[in-house]
């Protein structure tokens, strides 16, 4: 584990309501005028405010109202209405209510609704799936979370209502939820083998279906837990994918862009290919005609999102070096210089595009022979001087140049004819970020003062 960062400074809703009320009594304040000054004194004096009712007093709280009306006995058709107003109050981004809700006890109550309702086998139970999802939000909650049993019991669930689409949706919401940043979490999901459920349940459903599924191998598989050192994250990918989930995820994206779920299942993917041996295997599975499809298609419809997904996903595929050969042989690098021109006012799309390009190059002398061919020069070119303001998009052309000119001389003349330095140079001036990367490219063009 990392070292901790110091605790922000906390109030309890008891001590927020009596300043509020000293406001009121000692300084004559009006309930809103009182409300206001509290929440401005303690803001300036660095108080965390998460999770603490901001009402004027007298004023009800509707997730307040939602919690106390849950822990009531109601009938099924109440607590069901009311489980789907909690997870519509938590889910309203910036309105604070998830913090309000976890702060007093909604983790811990909709967990043990959760269980109530798995052994009546009610169909509340996705309702109170959601509504969990909706309140782990950050790492306090996903604690509380494992602290009550919750991997067992969404783990459970998930054993027992295979054939429940929405059942099998909200488990997945709730692991990807309470998984998010939190490393001990993924390995409890990974000890009750959630990679075979996962895997298994993708070949009986179709996973448009269930659409929460891609995220939760999304989460399980990245290192985000800045607390931990060294991450377990990459023999979880090897593990998923020796269950064949490389070929299965490829089958998710065989229909394209009518396929509702594409750029999760895409991310997922990626995800998961965290080796050469994955790599290839999605390779076999015919997972570069599949992607490399979806690129032409973004590109006729205009779908700059699909666009970006698949060029991230076919950059990391394009790491193996057998890979490489079969995008090139699948004239993958004209398919792209193809997309750029249809997304040539998004940078955001170019930049990806730049990232591919650059690693297909890389300590292949023939395919940078075949990238500037394509006209992979002539993009970096425009691209850097109609977006100069994009340090990103700048930085990956920079990386691209080099790989295309570093066992190219040839190269390195075409580029430096077409006016490659001065476009370089401006962006090592402009970005700090370029600074590097644009020295690099310099160098490798041959050009003197590189370094200036």
């Amino acid at each position: 584990m990392g070292p901790a960062k110091a605790a922000a400074r906390t109030i309890s809703q008891q001590a927020f309501d009596e300043m509020v009320q000293e406001n009121i009594d000692d300084l004559g304040m009006d309930p809103t005028e009182a409300l206001e000054d509290a929440i401005q004194t303690l803001t300036l004096q660095g108080v965390d405010l998460s999770g603490i009712v901001t009402c004027v007093p007298g004023e009800s709280n509707p997730v307040m109202d939602c919690l106390g009306k849950l822990k009531e006995e109601k009938t099924l058709p109440e607590i069901v209405e009311l489980l789907n107003e909690l997870c519509v109050l938590c889910r309203d981004n910036g309105s604070g209510n998830a913090p309000i809700a976890t702060k007093n006890g909604a983790v811990e109550l909709v967990i043990s609704i959760c269980s109530k309702l798995r052994e009546e086998r009610d169909r509340g139970l996705a309702s109170a799936l959601n509504a969990l999802a909706s309140v782990i939000h950050d790492l306090q909650c996903s604690e509380i979370f494992k602290e009550n049993g919750g991997p067992k019991i969404v783990v459970g669930i998930l054993s027992n209502e295979r054939e429940d689409e929405k059942i099998l949706d909200g488990c997945f919401s709730v692991i990807a939820a309470a998984a998010t940043g939190n490393e001990v979490l993924k390995e409890s999901f990974m000890d009750l083998k959630i990679d075979e459920l996962i895997v298994q349940i993708l070949k009986d459903h179709n996973g448009g279906s269930i659409p929460s599924i891609y995220d939760a191998i999304r989460v399980i598989l990245s290192s985000d837990d800045n607390r931990v050192i060294a991450s377990q994250v990459f023999g979880y990918a090897r593990k998923f994918a020796k269950l064949g989930i490389a070929e299965v995820l490829v089958e998710s994206l065989r229909e394209g862009l009518n396929t509702p779920c594409l750029i999760s299942a895409s991310i997922a993917l990626r995800a998961v290919a965290v080796n050469d041996e994955i790599c290839r295997s999605v390779a076999n599975s015919g997972g570069i005609d599949v992607v490399l499809r979806c690129l032409d298609d973004s590109g006729v419809q205009g779908n700059d999102a699909v666009a970006r997904a698949c060029c991230s996903l076919l950059s990391k595929l394009a790491g193996s070096d057998a890979n490489k050969s079969i995008i090139v042989e699948k004239r993958g690098m004209d398919r792209l210089i193809n997309l750029s021109a249809r997304f040539s006012d998004d940078p955001s799309v170019l930049q990806e595009v730049m990232s591919i390009m650059c690693t297909l190059c890389l300590r292949s002398p023939e395919n940078a022979a075949r990238a500037i061919e394509s006209g992979a020069g002539d993009l970096a070119i425009q691209a850097m001087q109609n977006f100069p303001e994009s340090d990103q998009l700048q930085r990956n052309s920079c990386f691209m140049i080099r790989n295309l000119v570093a066992r190219n001389p040839e190269n390195r003349k075409i580029l430096l004819g077409n006016g490659i330095e001065e476009v370089i140079r401006k962006a090592k001036q402009r970005h700090k970020s370029c600074k590097d990367a644009a020295t690099d490219a310099l160098r490798d063009l041959g050009v003197d003062n590189y370094n200036s």
